[in-house]
């Protein structure tokens, strides 16, 4: 394929082009091949013959994990992605990105593999708490903005999973079966606007096939769509284990196939092209790429890096709690229980106390400090204002031991010397590649042990489990409960990473007391594994207590506080990679807490920790609803100046929430390997409408602490202008929604659809204007007749309010 650099090419683009042709042309067969293929986990290899050095990537979003799966490196973690849609604010986006570009320079990182601009297109989809939206223009301005701002920084992204990786189930093997037109209009939309608008450095290709052709093969979307039709310039690498076929993939634009060392690159490639399966001028495409990359970040010689001056430093802590409060989204606030009133506080939750922060899976950071709820609270109110009781606890499985252990990883050889030692801030050991202790190798290494104390804070049986596979021995106070070898449910080469842990050992502990823990792994890693990944964690359950007991402590002290605060959360089992979810339920007896807690206090205020929809089958019953997302490492600092009024809730709803049996799309489950996105362009707010089904919380809701009215709007072509008021007593912050109507309705288009947006903020009985462009592509479909974008002409209604369902002035252009 022709090489492009897009329609925005400068004199330093063509200037860092000169030196990536001269290193080309340096570099023989063999070189390019094993450049295309990861060298271990996160990194490609140095080629010091023409001055590069090795590109290293790390998971994101929400923060920079780095190299090391490791709480001993840690790393700022903002709110989830969800989260940040909820914002409506592609600026705080592109903020968060320069905070990201910030962290991931701080570890030596190159390219962060995000952001992930999938769609919500069903509720039940397992991972929607790393994607923004189900609606693709949201999505694709808040990834535009997280883009620049990550790369202004001077560090790549990679926008994934190109395309159509909306679920979990059977991700290696399904076969998405998606019509073009629902292909253009809404799963490559968010990619497309990315493209133009921040020019990304690299796209990372999914696991799952679409219409016949897995994706890092699929030639027509890669090569054809992504780089021929949009001027894509940037660098292919496939998701983790995705590459199947040598020729194919390379053929189809794949550039870089990780994790390594071995892929089907590398020597594999080198003889393709030898045998006449692969044209080499195919890899020179490859490899360009991938060195246009190493220049843009400035680690090959010669070429001028893309960002030579580096943003100011951003304070990652400020910045981690002012997202986190202006997105949460309050749903309802019944006789303005919010802010609260002076008063006694109960705060009641498992999850007030130890909070969930961040989704499961390869997201997962590790930041150096949490702040949950009942430190938030604790610290806002004033002092003996506020209770704590644990109400319900939503994990019914066990967890990484955490709290109260003390933990070290000591590795020995087949003969039990010691070979090294590695820190173990928790019970999750996971060393990848060569990333194992000081003196330590593969080959040496027989045996590791995670030992060290467990302090209980709570008197009663524990209980004690493995997450992993193969042989092991667990000890706790001197009794040896397991000495065997455990195996996988089933065949997923994910499963050690993401699956449950297997409870083994029940012990008998006193709160205050140390006693000694052990869990030794014998490793046993075949040789012909593509990467040698050494993984498995120490489990640990506190004594479980009575549910209706715990229930009516909650009860007790909701009737002796003026506002009662109920946390509700989902757990890691229910919201991760790796798997779909199978309702839309909150785990354990969380429904029945709030329902009992709402009958003993009128003034009961649930928050909702969660990072996609759930449902809320008390929500009439409560005085307010406020939905935190997973909120980062500083959400419980944030919930509590939302709560107390130091700040307004500023999100607004990025999906619908609505209750399972209402959502109008379900299906993740793939039939004889196939899914048929049949429901063509009708997803989230779209199919609700046609359905005429109303949720619980339509997309773009959210309330303030304040009231607006909308006095008028005028359209001017493509240009509307909003004019409204703050109508309340305090200063506030609102978003303007622009959804664009045909007036001559096409029952296969949808009634209408998000066409722009603005933020605006305004103080008491201040009055504000706001200018919203609306693109082009608002008015274009896909015509699969003629298999290109069709401006349809005629009259449009410009609806403009508060949420898809609040829209509350209105004015019609002709086009």
């Amino acid at each position: 394929m022709a090489e492009t650099l897009g329609p925005r090419s400068t004199p330093a683009d063509e200037a860092r082009e000169a030196v990536v042709a001269a290193a080309l042309g340096k570099l023989d067969l063999d070189a390019k091949s094993r450049l295309l293929s990861g060298q271990d986990m996160w990194s490609l290899p140095a080629l010091p013959e023409i001055g590069l050095d090795s590109l290293v990537m790390s998971d994101g979003p929400i923060g920079v994990r780095g190299v090391r799966w490791t709480a001993d490196d840690p790393s700022v973690a903002l709110p989830s992605p969800t989260a940040l849609a909820a914002t409506w604010d592609p600026a705080l986006a592109r903020r968060a990105g320069v905070l990201l570009a910030q962290e991931a320079r701080r570890k030596g990182v190159h390219v962060l593999l995000a952001p992930t601009v999938n769609l919500h297109r069903s509720p039940l989809g397992g991972r929607h708490f790393e994607a923004y939206s189900e609606d693709p223009y949201l999505t694709g301005r808040i990834g535009s903005g997280y883009v620049s701002g990550v790369q202004e920084g001077g560090v790549g992204t990679t926008v994934k999973h190109f395309v159509a990786n909306d679920a979990e189930t059977d991700r290696f093997t399904v076969n998405n079966l998606v019509g073009e037109r629902a292909l253009r209009e809404l799963y490559l939309a968010p990619f497309e606007l990315i493209v133009e608008h921040a020019r990304p450095w690299g796209v990372m290709t999914a696991y799952n096939t679409v219409n016949g052709t897995t994706m890092t093969e699929h030639r027509r979307l890669v090569n054809e769509v992504l780089r021929g039709e949009w001027g894509f310039d940037g660098f292919n690498v496939s998701d983790w284990m995705a590459a199947r076929s040598t020729a194919g993939a390379v053929e189809g634009g794949l550039d870089v196939a990780m994790p390594g060392p071995r892929t089907v690159y590398g020597e594999a490639l080198a003889r393709a092209v030898r045998d006449g399966e692969v044209e080499e001028a195919t890899v020179d495409e490859a490899v360009r790429n991938v060195l246009r990359l190493a220049a843009r970040v400035g680690i090959l010689e010669g070429a001028e890096p893309a960002v030579t001056e580096l943003p100011d430093s951003v304070d990652g802590v400020a910045l981690a709690r002012e997202i986190a409060r202006r997105a949460f989204v309050l749903v309802r606030n019944e006789r303005d229980a919010l802010p609260l009133k002076p008063g006694k506080v109960a705060l009641i939750g498992a999850a007030a106390r130890d909070a969930r922060v961040l989704g499961g899976g390869s997201a997962t950071v590790f930041p150096a400090r949490t702040v949950s709820p009942l430190d938030g609270l604790t610290a806002a109110l004033p002092e003996g204002t506020l209770s704590y009781a644990l109400g319900a606890d939503p994990t019914t499985e066990l967890a990484v031991a955490d709290k109260g252990f003390v933990l070290r990883a000591v590795c020995r050889d087949a003969e039990g010397n010691v070979i090294g030692t590695g820190s173990a801030p928790n019970g999750h050991l996971q060393w990848m590649g060569s990333d194992l202790p000081a003196g330590v190798t593969h080959e040496a290494l027989h045996t590791v042990e995670l030992t060290g104390t467990f302090t209980p804070r709570t008197t009663g049986p524990h209980t004690f489990g493995i997450k992993g596979i193969g042989a092991f021995t667990l000890t706790v106070d001197g009794t040896t409960y397991f000495d065997d070898v455990q195996r996988p449910a089933k065949d997923d080469p994910f499963v050690t990473f993401f699956g449950a842990p297997e409870p083994r050992a029940r012990a008998a502990l006193t709160a205050g007391q140390p006693v000694d823990v052990s869990l030794t792994h014998v490793v046993d890693l075949p040789d012909d594994l593509s990467i040698k990944v050494v993984t498995f964690s120490l489990a640990h359950q506190e004594p479980q207590r009575d549910p209706d007991e715990l229930i009516a402590e909650a009860v007790a002290a909701a009737r002796d506080a003026d506002t009662a605060v109920v946390v509700v959360a989902t757990t890691d089992r229910v919201e991760s990679e790796g798997f779909d979810r199978t309702d839309l339920t909150l785990p354990g007896r969380q429904d029945d807490l709030v329902r009992a807690v709402a009958a003993a206090n009128p003034n009961t205020v649930v928050v909702v920790n969660s990072g996609s929809p759930v449902e809320l089958p008390w929500r009439a019953d409560v005085a307010a609803v406020l939905l935190s997302w997973f909120p980062g490492q500083e959400g419980g600092a944030a919930l509590a100046d939302v709560l107390t009024g130091a700040h307004e809730p500023g999100g607004r709803l990025p999906t619908t929430w609505g209750s399972l049996a209402a959502a109008p799309v379900t299906r993740v489950v793939p039939e004889n390997g196939e899914l048929r996105y049949d429901e063509g362009v009708f997803i989230g707010y779209s199919a609700w409408e046609k359905e005429g089904r109303a949720p619980s919380y339509p997309f773009g809701h959210g309330l303030g602490y304040t009231d607006w009215t909308y006095e008028a709007v005028e359209t001017r072509g493509t240009s509307v202008r909003v004019r409204l008021r703050n109508d309340g007593a305090r200063a506030g912050r609102e978003v303007v929604q622009v959804y664009l109507a045909p007036v001559d309705r096409d029952p296969g288009r949808p009634a209408r659809r998000l066409a722009g947006f603005a933020t605006v903020e305004a103080g008491p009985g201040e009055r504000v204007e706001v200018t919203v462009e609306l693109p082009r592509r608002a008015f274009e479909i896909w015509d699969e007749a003629s298999n290109a974008w069709s401006f349809v002409k005629g009259s449009y209604e410009i609806q403009v309010g508060r949420s898809i369902a609040d829209r509350r002035v209105t004015a019609t252009t002709n086009v």
